[in-house]
């Protein structure tokens, strides 16, 4: 079976190079976007959308439904995850170990026993241990928030310059990640649940494709933002960028919570207990 798909793959290889030759050049002034898509977009896009930011305007509001489709893929990563990994009622081991804190002794309680569940004076801890190092937690705790300011900075200044809801929601879901290998997963989880993640990762996607429902129920076509206008009370080229703010702070709503959720699977193998 190894051999067939090696040979498979061979072909499909060797078909894809002989083919690349027909490819227009890189960078070349007479392939077809050249010629007429992107001098459009470079001459028109600030008078069309109000936003400096070309590459925005290209990706969420000329090419929004590739945008809208990348962001529907990376929900459907989170998803996928999910389904594959999580294992839903195996949250604990068999064994458990605590450390009590005053003498900094360790204990391991076997399935059944007695776990002191919110105890000031006993800690759960992972089965493989690291050391606690407080100036890492709290450095980690002190640029957390300045990190995440600056990527809501990011969301909401793409229109302006490089950023946006995928650039934003990276920074935004990285945070988190900080946060829980920093200190533990499970101080992650009880501060965002496994179901706020993944509300957080369909809303996001709803954002987007309710914006563009929207946009049919007023009158104008899929994602077509000027329809808006009727909401804002702005005119039409405000109003697409107005909507292409929406759809970026949807984006970076998934991605964010997406991050996580992937990490969360992944780092715990399915249980959610236990992360790196």
């Amino acid at each position: 079976m190894k051999k067939a798909g090696l040979i498979v793959v061979m072909i499909c290889g060797c078909i894809l190079v002989a083919h690349a030759v027909y490819l227009p050049p890189w960078s070349g002034p007479e392939v077809p976007a050249a010629r007429h898509v992107s001098p459009y977009y470079i001459e028109h896009s600030l008078e069309d959308t109000a936003v400096p930011n070309i590459i925005t305007s290209v990706l969420a509001d000329y090419r929004g439904y590739d945008t809208l489709f990348e962001t529907t893929v990376i929900f459907a990563a989170g998803l996928a995850c999910y389904f594959l990994l999580r294992i839903p009622g195996r949250e604990t081991r068999d064994y458990t170990y605590f450390r009590h804190i005053p003498t900094g002794l360790t204990i391991r309680v076997e399935q059944g026993g007695k776990i002191p569940r919110d105890s000031m004076i006993f800690k759960k801890i992972d089965s493989i241990w690291i050391p606690e190092d407080i100036i890492i937690k709290i450095t980690c705790r002190l640029l957390i928030p300045f990190i995440q300011l600056f990527g809501l900075y990011v969301v909401a200044h793409g229109h302006y310059s490089p950023g946006g809801g995928f650039q934003g929601g990276v920074i935004l879901g990285a945070t988190l990640i900080l946060f829980a290998l920093s200190h533990d997963l499970r101080a992650t989880t009880d501060r965002i649940s496994e179901k706020l993640i993944g509300i957080f990762s369909g809303t996001g996607v709803l954002i987007y494709a309710g914006t563009g429902t929207l946009c049919l129920v007023l009158g104008g076509y899929y994602l077509d933002y000027s329809k808006l206008a009727l909401l804002f009370g702005t005119n039409p080229v405000m109003a697409r960028s107005h909507g292409i703010m929406i759809v970026e702070i949807g984006v970076a709503l998934a991605v964010s919570a997406v991050m996580l959720w992937i990490y969360t699977n992944l780092s715990s193998v399915g249980r959610h207990d236990e992360g790196l």
